[in-house]
């Protein structure tokens, strides 16, 4: 080899290795939505409806995505996410959540982070339009973690979030269920049709929720919903619970939950599956398998969650026929599913 072709051949590693230098890897980035989970059957969605339930997760998930690739933090792609499907009456969120037994609205939410385990919720609110953004007040701008009914609303309001009447949520879709509802419950359970009692089921669900990981490695999760369509008495699920429907730790995992909520509380499923994985040592995938199938399926639970790990894997585990899911992997990858077999 003569001297020429050596000499160009040391030009172009070391051309490389200054390229290198100058374009260091970046740290992954990656984010996790749904929109609910329960019994979502093909047969049983007509294809606008679907498409336009999938433009929506979309559109939700790429308003997050983009936050993190502009590096923002896991904070703020959860809540630019969570806004999309809050803002829209396809889910059971802020606009077009379901009705309470008086016809009613009621909000929950909840939001927190990983670096240093702050969180904040609320529940019961009526007036704040986008409830995730009063959840993250409450972290940000009180000592306390969960707020309450109208003391929560007052709270946002003194925060300067946007508040609305109440008609701004209600739209004629949860109205007819919400009647509906109520006149199967009227007749005795013997009395049933199969099609009658899964649409009773049916209305214990919806929720939607974000976890995402940023460049920094800092992990969130955040949690929204209307609740279970005919609630009573202030019922309050797991979506404002820190550890039952929402946690984060950038020791373990993000998670969000979504389904019967009474057996997300009772199984604490987000922070059960953070503790398998930090005293377990199980990974993300088998800890989500374990709580959903092992421990809130048998005493007669269902739903799912959505988890992502400090690494950037997700996870999202059901045992229901679907959940409104989507996801954005440290590759770049875009899923959007409704149906559990997709």
């Amino acid at each position: 080899m003569n001297n020429t072709i050596c000499i160009r051949l040391l030009l172009c590693l070391f051309t490389g290795s200054l390229v290198s230098a100058q374009e260091p890897t970046k740290p992954p980035i990656a984010i996790a939505i749904h929109g609910g989970a329960g019994t979502i059957l093909k047969k049983n969605m007509t294809p606008e409806k679907e498409q336009s339930i999938r433009e929506v997760l979309s559109s939700a998930i790429h308003a997050g995505y983009e936050l993190l690739q502009q590096g923002g933090s896991s904070q703020e792609a959860v809540v630019a996410a969570i806004h999309v499907m809050e803002d829209s009456p396809l889910f059971n969120a802020g606009k077009g959540a379901v009705l309470n037994a008086l016809g009613e609205v009621e909000l929950d939410a909840s939001f927190m982070e990983g670096k240093n385990r702050n969180a904040g919720a609320v529940a019961g609110v009526r007036h704040v339009r986008n409830p995730i953004d009063a959840a993250v007040a409450v972290m940000e701008s009180s000592p306390h973690v969960m707020l309450v009914g109208a003391g929560a609303d007052s709270f946002a309001q003194a925060q300067g979030l946007t508040a609305v009447e109440q008609e701004y949520f209600i739209t004629p879709a949860r109205q007819k269920s919400l009647k509906r509802l109520q006149s199967k419950l009227n007749k005795a359970q013997a009395a049933l049709t199969a099609e009658e009692d899964l649409f009773i089921r049916q209305q214990r669900y919806g929720t939607v929720g974000c976890v995402a990981l940023d460049r920094a490695g800092n992990l969130a999760a955040g949690t929204s919903t209307g609740g279970m369509t005919n609630k009573q008495w202030n019922r309050v699920g797991d979506a404002p619970i820190i550890g039952a429907g929402t946690y984060a730790d950038n020791a373990s995992c993000a998670i969000s939950a979504t389904g019967w909520g009474e057996y997300f509380i009772r199984n604490v499923v987000a922070y059960d599956i953070a503790a398998q994985m930090m005293y377990g040592g199980r990974s993300l995938a088998d800890a989500a398998q374990h709580s959903i199938h092992q421990r809130v399926a048998p005493l007669g639970g269902d739903g799912g969650i959505i988890g992502l790990d400090a690494s950037g894997q997700i996870t999202m585990e059901m045992n229901t026929p679907g959940m409104y899911r989507a996801s954005i992997d440290i590759n770049g990858t875009l899923e959007v599913k409704i149906y559990a077999d997709e």
